[in-house]
């Protein structure tokens, strides 16, 4: 099974059926619809990092467990080497770059994150998800949408933010942008 997708949700609703619970259980204890998470573990729609952060926390399994299929081995230090991070590619817009992916125990979820432009039509996705986010701009510029909020990013900005509020991101100037996402 070459689609990360699809390998996601297996993960997903593996993790489901060893911890015995539903469709249902799992979008209610997690807080998330229950239409969008069977669409997760069908893997006929996008997972969002968020979604995988709320699940892993509640359930108090790795996020690299469910993005990955890997378990964090380091606990004094975990060394990414430049291009090196474990990644996976959500669509083909966007890809996941995790940088600290074998540290166990992390407070932290860092992550440089590749946007490649899309139309200017098509709707930004937005999500949110417990906790605070650090978004730096490495190259690119982006438009970062928080709740009715539209904010220009160019390279270097950076953004703190409760990660409550609805937030989304496109690439802008037709051009990829890269940043890094650090989700608390």
């Amino acid at each position: 099974m070459d689609d990360p997708i699809k390998q996601i949700a297996e993960r997903l609703r593996g993790l489901r059926e060893v911890l015995e619970l539903t469709t249902e259980e799992v979008a209610r204890d997690c807080r998330i619809s229950l239409a969008e998470y069977e669409q997760a573990e069908s893997g006929t729609a996008d997972i969002s990092v968020s979604m995988l952060q709320q699940i892993a926390r509640h359930y108090n399994v790795a996020l690299d467990t469910l993005m990955f299929g890997e378990e964090p081995k380091m606990s004094t230090y975990f060394l990414t080497r430049a291009g090196h991070g474990v990644s996976v590619e959500r669509t083909s817009a966007y890809k996941y770059q995790s940088l600290a992916a074998g540290f166990r125990n992390r407070k932290a979820d860092p992550f440089v994150v590749t946007v490649e432009p899309k139309s200017d039509d098509t709707p930004m996705h937005l999500n949110s998800h417990a906790g605070q986010e650090f978004n730096v701009v490495i190259s690119g510029r982006m438009c970062l949408r928080i709740g009715d909020k539209e904010l220009i990013l160019n390279q270097g900005d950076s953004i703190y933010f409760d990660s409550l509020q609805p937030h989304g991101m496109r690439a802008l100037d037709n051009q990829t942008v890269q940043f890094l996402a650090i989700i608390m």
